[in-house]
C-alpha cells in the first residue's frame, strides 16, 4: 500500500507518493536523492521518529505510523554546494594571524591609569597613628579581612569572626614587632572591628 509523504526541503515541498509502509527510511532518502540531489548521508529527516528517537535508516515506513501527506521536513545540503566550503581556502596575502602580532605588553602594575590612582591615594591619605613606632622593633602588617577575622563564615558579630587564638598572636607578635593593621575598606570599618 503507497504511503504518501510531503517532504520540505529548500523551500520548496515535494510528494512522495511510491513508497509503501514496508519500504525503509533509507529507501525514502534515496528516491529524495532523485529529486533533490542530496545525499542520503548528508540528509537529516526531522519528524520521523521511532519511540522518541530518530529513525534509523533500516526502520521500516510503517512502524513509524505516519499518517497520509504527513509533512517531514529535510536538511542537508548537495556536495557541488559544499565544494566551496569544503575546499582549501584562497592564498590570500592580506589575512593577518593574530599571534604573529606583537603588542607591547605593559604589567597590570606599570599601566598609566594605574600609576596614576595610585599617586592620587598616596597624596590624598591621611596614615592615622595611633601608638608611635618604637625603636628597633620591626613592622609586622596584617591584613583586617580574611587574616584577622574569618569573613567566609556566617558569624554576625566581631568576636564571633575573629580568628581562634587572636589576642595571644597578637601580644605574642607584640614583644617583638610593631603592628600594623591594614584593609582597602574604609576607615570607619577598620576602627568597628578592632573594638
Amino acid at each position: 500500500m503507497a504511503l504518501p509523504i510531503i517532504v520540505k526541503w529548500g523551500g520548496q515541498e515535494y510528494s512522495v507518493t511510491t513508497l509503501s509502509e514496508d519500504d525503509t527510511v533509507l529507501d525514502l532518502k534515496q528516491f529524495l536523492k532523485t529529486l533533490t540531489g542530496v545525499l542520503p548521508e548528508r540528509q537529516k529527516l526531522l519528524g520521523l521518529k521511532v519511540k522518541g528517537k530518530p529513525a534509523e535508516n533500516d526502520v521500516k515506513l510503517g512502524a513509524l505510523k505516519l499518517k497520509p501527506n504527513t509533512k517531514i521536513m529535510m536538511m542537508g545540503t548537495r556536495e557541488e554546494s559544499l565544494e566551496d566550503v569544503l575546499g582549501p581556502p584562497p592564498d590570500n596575502d592580506d589575512v593577518v594571524n593574530d599571534f604573529d602580532i606583537e603588542d607591547e605588553v605593559v604589567e597590570v602594575e606599570n599601566r598609566e591609569e594605574n600609576l596614576l590612582k595610585i599617586s592620587r591615594r598616596v597624596k590624598e591619605y591621611k596614615v592615622e597613628i595611633l601608638n608611635p613606632p618604637r625603636e628597633g622593633k620591626k613592622l609586622l602588617v596584617l591584613d583586617v579581612d580574611y587574616t584577622l577575622f574569618d569573613h567566609r563564615s556566617c558569624a554576625e558579630t566581631g568576636v564571633e569572626l575573629m580568628r581562634p587564638y587572636l589576642h595571644e598572636f597578637l601580644t605574642s607578635a607584640y614583644e617583638d614587632y610593631d603592628i600594623v593593621i591594614w584593609s582597602a575598606t574604609n576607615m570607619k570599618w577598620i576602627e568597628a572591628k578592632m573594638k
